[in-house]
């Protein structure tokens, strides 16, 4: 059995799931940094519940039931004069000290506590931040989507190509067959010598040796596309052709178009303009300590030494309490003014990251925009020379049937062909990954499907 059967049957033994591009998609949107970032998303919309939180009322409610053991003590009381001396009248009290027995006492209360604010700028701002922090954290997680995404994207291209490769290895190898048996005949007729088909034999052996080698790559490919899509890492996968390689590249679209296209719709714009709008919010927040605040409260509690007073007579033990409170913070050393001023540092700052993530994002849009169109040239030039490439091995191969030409020369133009079919499917699936890498700059990745 030779290597290439072998080969063969070891890819067969366990059966690959095929995968289309658009599965591939929409799973790398699965990936578990994209769903770590959707939790974020989660524990966001959470953050907004705390902070309305403090905006309803507050009702507390609570009982307690308790025994005090007062010892024996002694302490000095007025009492009446005992008229021993003639000279004070009875009217008059003198100190006297008194003993006291041991005592113990028991002690019921039952209350509700019901809380509202009336005015607290601000907790309405720190609600209104929350909801922004949130909405900015949709946007990270959309960053982030897409990301994984365009992983999934170039991981499983990267399988298509190891595949497509494959393909034209085994077509180097079937060539090499037909080379051998082509000198073999031209030998056994007496037309070439025996140095031409061991030549051929010894090429037949090192395509075979080539194309078993490129399993290990397969292998590789396959695991690397499984992992990210969060599938078991022994699972072979199978990309289906998505037909990139029997059409002409799409046009890049124009530069300008696809820098507008990045300044509406990247998902990282937006996650900083809110990262600003927060930072205002903060600033808000601070300054509130310089308006008052108003809230309101209730009491109601129920307390006595005995049980069935406090929890089963409804007539007694009942008191109630009510207030609206001011509370107006007119000095607290200089305290607020210092976190506005901190704020307002904080907002700089967020501008500055801002204004320069545009920046960058534009320059990497250009450069994306710029790869994409070098691709789709290289790929043009590559199915030139894979056009030149079959004729040289046409011209070859006729050649060495009629005895004046050799198989070093036909050797030669079976390399060139293989390496210019390598080269135009390496150059036509880096302009799809290019064309997806454009895509992702500019923030017009497919949503896919999203949890």
């Amino acid at each position: 059995m030779n290597a290439l059967v072998l080969a063969s049957l070891l890819a067969a033994a366990a059966e690959p799931s095929p995968i289309t591009l658009d599965q591939a998609r929409a799973q790398g949107r699965q990936s578990t940094t994209a769903l770590q970032s959707a939790i974020d998303v989660e524990v966001a919309e959470q953050d907004v519940r705390v902070s309305r939180s403090a905006l309803l009322p507050q009702l507390a409610v609570g009982a307690s039931a308790g025994k005090r053991w007062i010892g024996r003590s002694r302490s000095f009381s007025l009492v009446p004069n005992p008229n021993d001396d003639p000279n004070v009248t009875g009217d008059e009290f003198v100190q006297a000290p008194v003993e006291t027995k041991a005592t113990s006492t028991t002690d019921y209360d039952l209350s509700a506590t019901l809380t509202q604010v009336i005015y607290d700028r601000a907790r309405w701002k720190q609600l209104e931040q929350s909801g922004v922090l949130r909405d900015a954290q949709k946007s990270q997680a959309q960053e982030e989507a897409d990301t994984s995404e365009l992983e999934a994207v170039r991981r499983f291209f990267a399988l298509f190509r190891t595949q497509a490769s494959r393909q034209v290895l085994e077509a180097t190898v079937k060539r090499s067959e037909d080379q051998l048996e082509r000198a073999r005949s031209l030998f056994q007729a007496g037309r070439v010598g025996k140095v031409e088909e061991i030549s051929a034999l010894v090429n037949l052996g090192n395509d075979r040796i080539t194309y078993t080698q490129s399993m290990a790559q397969l292998v590789t490919d396959q695991t690397s596309l499984a992992v990210w899509l969060t599938r078991p890492g022994t699972e072979p996968l199978l990309a289906v052709d998505p037909g990139v390689l029997q059409t002409e590249p799409a046009p890049a679209p124009s530069i300008d178009e696809a820098i507008s296209v990045a300044r509406d719709r990247r998902p990282l714009l937006k996650t900083l303009q809110l990262r600003v709008r927060s930072a205002e919010l903060q600033r808000a927040i601070a300054r509130a300590d310089y308006i008052p605040k108003l809230s309101a409260q209730g009491f109601y509690t129920r307390r006595g030494p005995d049980a069935s007073d406090v929890f089963a007579e409804p007539r007694l033990q009942n008191n109630f309490i009510a207030s609206i409170d001011l509370n107006w913070n007119i000095f607290n050393g200089f305290n607020t003014d210092a976190q506005s001023k901190r704020a307002d540092a904080t907002i700089r700052k967020a501008q500055l990251t801002l204004e320069q993530s545009a920046r960058e994002i534009e320059g990497e849009v250009r450069a994306a925009h710029q790869a994409l169109e070098a691709q789709i040239a290289a790929a043009r030039l590559a199915a030139d020379n894979k056009g030149a490439a079959v004729q040289g091995l046409s011209l070859a191969e006729e050649r060495f049937k009629a005895g004046v030409g050799s198989t070093l020369e036909v050797r030669d133009a079976q390399l060139s062909l293989t390496q210019s079919e390598l080269s135009l499917l390496q150059n036509r699936i880096d302009v799809e990954i290019a064309r997806y890498r454009l895509l992702r700059a500019m923030g017009a990745l497919g949503p896919g499907e999203t949890k």
